[in-house]
């Protein structure tokens, strides 16, 4: 189904094509002054030179074509050669019938759908997720959740930090503490234990001790590194303990992600591609890729047209170690042999744009992609607190992101039980429900490379632009439509009508921008699109809402396409806050 805009531009392309001009002059616009008209076009002025003509007379022409349009109601010419546009409410309800038998609202299905991985998650394990893993995970989910609806195949990837230091680090610190248990026992052949030798809380306090302790003292430090470089050389006691710790650590996150309705198909991490770098260093060396310097293994990535300095991509580093970006490559080269994915998109801090040139590059320069494969990559802005620095506690600590949604869940479920009768059970439920809105809408809503303020109390108002908003207006749908089937009416035999007034229109004109708005969210990973989208529909509804009867409509017929407006206005608003990751609760 073509985009409306598409639809009113080929009406105006054939009146210009109709009056003796270029087709191409006929390319319609929303309009920019909404008090004149609903839409604009401006070609009239660009065919000026071309025909040596007034641009007020092709104008005319152009609206003397028009008079018996079945788009316009309203063509006029303004000086000096505008064409101000209204269209018929006969055509929009043509077009939203359409919309609301198609299953896709009229969104139109890519020739050739890509397969995509988006890796979006990036924790390190046996660390708890803290507010600054909330960027990644919701904007990651909804990017996701958009593509899949527009059609692509998508692999969403949590890519966890498995393999570092860290894990030398909570090994040594262990074995500090209990330098008996088996795992330790060079001379042990046996099985190990299946249950792990900590808890969740346990291996949280381990590692930011264990950390604190190789800040301060060297022979800590170089004692965890040798432990790392064990465990990743094979060692089978500090292997089965990793392995515990990616089990305690995984399970914890999966609960944590699942509080945010953000889910992932590969639970991979660095530790996966651990025994495919030997092979992609040897084949970057034997393609003349990769030379010493300074004793480290490098790629050069710079470029004849780059205006500022890209320093090499480091492959190893002097003592043979590897790094991210030795990780990073190799997880591309496993991500083209297992899946050969048309496109990789990855999320993380706008800090690490530089990061992302240098693999990028590299990965292109060693043919480890194809020369069509997509690479990009998404960095986003920090969450800041009012005070302009990133988001902290109370007491200046970092805020684990169960608290965050703790905190926002318990504002939600004071605000609710304070201003309506429900049951504690439902109330909770809801508050849930609505603080998650309110959380991922007030994240998602700024477009993501910028830095955005959490303030609570904003994100969790019932006005303005944030999610209790939307829901409440979903909500309030949904308990007209259930009102209209207590009164007797059936919502399976009502059908659209053209619209009788203003704001019934306007409600009508934003449904028609609903496949515009999700493809520029696609192409563009934009989802702050889809949330300025259902906004203005959000805000067009309740306009209508306010100035038009509904129930109290005494033509029955009237009355039944109000509420198919209604459905065809909730299903929309529902499929869109499904995208941005959240639902609507039945009542609030």
């Amino acid at each position: 189904m073509k985009k409306i805009l598409d639809l009113i531009s080929e009406e105006m392309q054939q009146a210009f094509e109709k009056a003796g001009y270029a087709p191409e002059l006929g390319r319609v616009t929303l309009s920019n002054r909404p008090d004149l008209c609903e839409y604009q076009c401006n070609g009239a002025m660009a065919g000026a030179k071309q025909y040596k003509k007034a641009p007020i007379m092709i104008a005319n022409d152009v609206v003397a074509v028009l008079q018996d349009s079945p788009v316009f109601s309203e063509v006029s010419a303004v000086a000096p050669g505008f064409l101000n546009l209204k269209v018929k409410e006969s055509f929009l309800a043509d077009y939203i019938k359409q919309m609301a038998d198609d299953e896709k609202f009229g969104l139109e299905m890519p020739a050739t759908p890509k397969k995509v991985i988006i890796d979006y998650g990036g924790p390190n394990i046996a660390k708890p997720l803290h507010v600054g893993h909330i960027r990644s995970a919701v904007i990651g989910e909804s990017v996701k959740r958009i593509m899949r609806y527009c059609g692509h195949e998508v692999i969403g990837d949590v890519h966890l930090g498995d393999w570092g230091l860290q894990m030398g680090l909570v090994i040594t610190e262990l074995k500090e503490r209990q330098p008996d248990l088996i795992y330790f026992d060079d001379s042990y052949t046996g099985e190990y234990p299946t249950e792990a030798p900590f808890t969740v809380s346990e291996l949280e306090e381990l590692y930011p001790t264990a950390s604190k302790k190789s800040k301060e003292d060297p022979a800590y430090k170089a004692k965890a590194m040798e432990v790392t470089q064990q465990m990743q050389s094979g060692v089978r006691g500090y292997r089965a303990i990793w392995q515990h710790i990616l089990n305690v650590s995984v399970a914890d996150l999966k609960k944590n992600y699942a509080r945010l309705n953000v889910d992932f198909d590969l639970w991979k991490g660095e530790s996966d591609v651990h025994d495919i770098i030997p092979g992609m260093v040897e084949y970057m060396k034997e393609g003349g890729y990769a030379y010493e310097s300074e004793g480290a293994l490098v790629v050069d990535v710079k470029e004849e047209t780059d205006t500022k300095e890209i320093p090499p991509c480091m492959i190893l580093k002097s003592d043979g170690a590897s790094l991210y970006n030795t990780t990073d490559l190799a997880t591309i080269q496993d991500r083209m042999d297992t899946y050969a994915p048309d496109e990789l998109i990855y999320l993380t801090d706008k800090r690490q744009e530089l990061y992302f040139e240098q693999v990028f590059r590299c990965a292109r320069k060693t043919k480890l992609v194809k020369p069509e494969t997509g690479l990009k990559w998404l960095g986003f802005g920090t969450m800041n607190g009012k005070d302009g620095k990133p988001f902290k506690t109370r007491d200046g600590g970092v805020m684990r992101l169960e608290v965050l949604i703790k905190e926002t869940t318990d504002e939600m479920f004071r605000k609710i039980t304070e201003n309506r009768e429900m049951s504690e059970e439902e109330a909770k439920e809801t508050a849930q429900i609505i603080a998650l809105s309110a959380l991922k809408y007030g994240d998602l809503s700024n477009q993501a490379s910028k830095d955005y303020v959490f303030d609570i109390d904003r994100f969790t108002s019932f006005e303005g632009d944030t999610g209790p908003y939307i829901l409440y207006t979903i909500v309030r749908i949904k308990s007209i439509l259930a009102k209209y089937k207590d009164q007797g009416g059936s919502l399976e035999t009502v059908t659209l009508q053209a619209a009788q007034n203003e704001s019934e229109k306007a409600l009508v004109m934003q449904l028609t921008a609903f496949n515009t708005a999700v493809e520029g969210a696609c192409a563009e990973i934009a989802p702050h699109k889809i949330c300025a989208y259902i906004y203005d529909l959000a805000n067009a509804f309740n306009r209508f809402y306010h100035e038009t009867k509904i129930l109290a409509e005494e033509n029955a017929e009237r009355k039944a396409g109000l509420i198919a407006l209604l459905m065809l206005t909730r299903d929309v608003l529902e499929t869109c806050i499904d995208m941005l990751g959240f639902s609507a609760p039945e009542r609030m």
